[in-house]
């Protein structure tokens, strides 16, 4: 049986049809059992109902108190029998209701290889260094900003002509769309596991993982 799992997104959703893609095929073990938006007009919420998957919205200026919000969107995904959460340009900050309800089964993506670049703007923050090599990283959500294990990683080239728009395209198109339904896959087959035996915690993906990629050009 598959494993339900909910897409929380802010905007166009790419990455939600990367895993809408990914989830309807025959054996893929995650079922996305809702998209959940917190903005109404979220493309994102658009792509769910042309897949058939149930959406949700849920409105942070209903909930002024910030635990108040997270313990709604925390009803609604109870509501889909949720087990498994994945953030999707999701543009708010996780509380500690959401945390407690799915303790290390949030996973997030992020355009830039943590821990370098947390926070806004990876891509632009990676050209503002100068880095010769920028990309995504997936990774388990904790209580900080960016700064939960690492599930998996990918890399891509910076271009001489590269703008942040150009990088963070090449990022997404040729990384996040990989290593994102990659992750979710290990998630619903059980294989993540966060180990918490060194002074950071980390995750071990049992099975063959191929927990990193680099997409050319």
């Amino acid at each position: 049986m598959s494993v339900p799992v909910a897409v929380l997104v802010s905007g166009s959703g790419t990455n939600l049809q990367a895993l809408i893609d990914a989830t309807q095929e025959p054996d893929h073990p995650a079922r996305i059992a809702v998209v959940l938006a917190d903005r109404p007009k979220a493309f994102g919420l658009e792509r769910a109902r042309r897949a058939g998957i149930p959406t949700a919205v849920v409105l942070k200026r209903d909930h002024p108190v910030r635990a108040s919000y997270d313990e709604a969107l925390v009803a609604a995904l109870r509501e889909h029998g949720v087990e498994w959460v994945c953030l999707a340009g999701f543009m708010k900050l996780v509380g500690a209701p959401l945390l407690e309800a799915f303790p290390d089964r949030i996973l997030n993506i992020h355009p830039a290889l943590l821990p370098s670049f947390p926070g806004l703007h990876g891509p632009a923050q990676a050209l503002g260094y100068g880095v010769q090599i920028a990309g995504a990283t997936v990774h388990v959500v904790d209580a900080g900003t960016d700064t939960g294990p690492i599930v998996a990683q990918g890399a891509v080239p910076v271009l001489p002509s590269d703008d942040e728009d150009t990088l963070a395209g090449r990022i997404l198109s040729g990384v996040e769309h990989v290593i994102y339904p990659r992750a979710l896959r290990w998630a619903a087959e059980g294989r993540l596991r966060v180990v918490r035996d060194q002074p950071r915690a980390r995750v071990v993906v049992d099975g063959d993982a191929e927990r990193f990629v680099f997409a050319a050009g």
